[in-house]
């Protein structure tokens, strides 16, 4: 049997870093996972000329399990996947799915039209467009000679 050198402080190094990471996905809004339940979907936010769209992955959730709402300056999404009824039991080898609710809330630029924003659903990736307001829309300013 080799021997091998203690280094005490490892463990501390190993729980320093998670820690970190946990620590940094609360403040930049990554998603987080909590044994078997997701608590929030991966986003994509782009700022465009005219509007903010805001893309979330859902796979597995129908239109009829999602709820979006804007205010205050945010975009908030909330839904739930559910899992299939058990008929007979099944013996898993590895289960790796994720059901339970799920909420996600993204800062919205100043100046957005919420009354106009339209969703769509498609392959399980829920595309959010909200028109900028005219104030917020980028004006280009010509260079005078």
């Amino acid at each position: 049997m080799a021997l091998m050198k203690w280094e005490p402080s490892e463990g501390l190094a190993t729980l320093q870093r998670e820690m970190n990471r946990l620590l940094e996905s609360f403040f930049d809004g990554s998603p987080l996972h909590f044994g078997e339940h997701m608590t929030a979907p991966a986003v994509e936010v782009s700022d465009t000329k005219d509007t903010v769209v805001v893309k979330a992955q859902v796979p597995g959730v129908s239109k009829d399990q999602l709820q979006i709402t804007v205010s205050e300056g945010a975009l908030t999404i909330k839904g739930e996947t559910k899992e299939e009824e058990k008929k007979d039991e099944k013996n898993y080898i590895r289960r790796e799915f994720r059901y339970g609710a799920f909420s996600r809330t993204v800062p919205l630029p100043a100046g957005v039209q919420a009354e106009k924003a339209t969703a769509q659903l498609k392959d399980g990736v829920l595309e959010i467009t909200i028109p900028k307001s005219e104030e917020a829309r980028v004006k280009e300013i010509p260079v005078s000679v």
